[in-house]
């Protein structure tokens, strides 16, 4: 089995333990490894360390912890690394999700104008990221979970030379959610997503071995929770199953009443149980068996479980297939050779490789292709463009359309984040 050196950048956050316990449950396959946690807060990278390390011991796990909050002492001799952070933390995230509501706008955290200055603020930190890996541990592998995880990936492939896979677990959950909703059971379903983060749609979804979609629409009738009859409706209007994200788009208006009639974003609500997480973390390093609340845990129990799987496909040589964000090389013939798309790709030592063939459905082609465009132009600026540059790329945004919109959302949130954003960007 591989024994490699990792860093994880964010591993002083609420889903690190989580995070380790994916680790840890496949240790046998990294046998020898060590994980360097890499955080700014000191206080809770030691938190997390300890945590870990009482963790491994007792489970019995073969794997090494070690942490510091100097990305240049952790990255040497790396072979892989692991990012997964938020400039600004879950209080960046609030101001992305209400500025935009204020002026009638979807906030969210990876749609529409926060999910702009969600990719402007964390593009700012991974071009400092990518350019270390290459000085400190140049062939390595970014396997990248700081979302948007398609603005960031497409940044790196565009202006770098490190390899990078951006993951996100959507593909594989999105139609069993879907499956739920139905009333199906969720074990008995397969399917194939592929488009752009957040914006996948199946091209092959059965229920044990037979056509997914016409149970769906024999099930809409006695569904009655009105998200789940918009999200199925869409389904099988569209012929295929959606990335959940997709109601901001068909269900624009309904989500916007929605979201500014709630009295907390979905930011403000995870900010209320950030101490009792970290209550739940001290309480565990004291523990004579520390064991994770999945209740109790960001995320739940076995966090980042997808790039844990990916790492093993590639650093063992598995030959396995998972869905990633790649560039995508031929493998989608509605986006260009250079757009990062969803894909399933075959994970080995030579990286992933995405499987081609593949087309996304019609009905939807014109949005995705709106969004790729969108995905590039915010690529850019975020990486080395300006305030205009980002400005471009905010009004190519389905989400936002027009200049007057875009200008005032962009003040708003350029203000609010100026200490997260170099200065072309102010």
């Amino acid at each position: 089995m591989a024994r490699v050196k990792l860093a994880y950048i964010g591993g002083g956050s609420t889903r690190a333990p989580g995070t380790v316990a994916s680790f840890i449950r496949q240790s046998a396959n990294f046998a020898g490894s060590e994980i360097v946690l890499v955080d700014l807060d000191e206080e809770r990278l030691g938190l997390v360390r300890r945590l870990a390390e009482r963790m491994i011991e007792a489970q019995g796990a073969d794997l090494r912890v070690t942490a510091t909050t100097d990305r240049a002492r952790a990255l040497p001799d790396c072979d892989g690394v692991l990012s997964s952070f938020r400039p600004g933390g879950f209080e960046a995230r609030a101001l992305d999700e209400r500025l935009p509501l204020a002026r009638g706008a979807i906030g969210q955290e990876t749609q529409g104008a926060g999910g702009l200055f969600m990719a402007l603020r964390a593009l700012h930190v991974t071009r400092g990221l990518v350019e270390d890996m290459a000085r400190l541990c140049p062939g390595a592998t970014l396997f990248n979970y700081t979302n948007p995880v398609n603005i960031v990936a497409q940044g790196v492939a565009d202006h770098s030379e490190v390899p990078v896979i951006s993951l996100c677990e959507g593909p594989i959950v999105f139609p069993l959610e879907l499956a739920r909703m139905a009333g199906l059971d969720p074990r008995r379903v397969e399917a194939t997503m592929v488009g752009l983060n957040h914006a996948c749609w199946s091209v092959e979804a059965r229920y044990d071995g037979e056509a997914l979609l016409p149970r769906l629409e024999r099930a809409l009738e006695g569904v009655t929770d009105p998200w789940s009859r918009r999200l199925l409706h869409l389904a099988v209007t569209v012929g295929s199953i959606p990335a959940s994200y997709m109601r901001y788009y068909f269900y624009e208006e309904d989500m916007l009443r929605e979201l500014r009639a709630r009295p907390t974003t979905r930011a403000q609500d995870i900010l209320a149980e950030v101490p009792d997480y970290w209550a739940h973390y001290r309480e565990q390093v004291d523990s004579e068996n520390p064991t994770l609340d999945p209740a109790r845990s960001r995320g739940g129990l076995f966090e980042l479980e997808l790039a844990v799987d990916v790492m093993d496909a590639l650093f063992n040589d598995r030959g396995e297939v998972w869905p990633c964000n790649v560039v995508n090389r031929g493998a989608i013939q509605d986006f260009p050779d250079g757009q990062v798309v969803e894909v399933p790709c075959l994970v080995d030592r030579r990286g992933a490789r995405p499987l081609s063939g593949f087309r996304v459905p019609a009905p939807v082609r014109g949005l995705l292709h709106a969004l790729g465009e969108y995905q590039g132009l915010a690529a850019d600026a975020g990486w080395c463009g300006s305030r205009r540059d980002a400005l471009r790329a905010l009004v190519s945004n389905p989400l936002v359309r027009t200049l007057p919109l875009a200008e005032a959302l962009y003040d708003d949130l350029a203000r609010a984040h100026r200490a997260y954003l170099p200065e072309r960007l102010w």
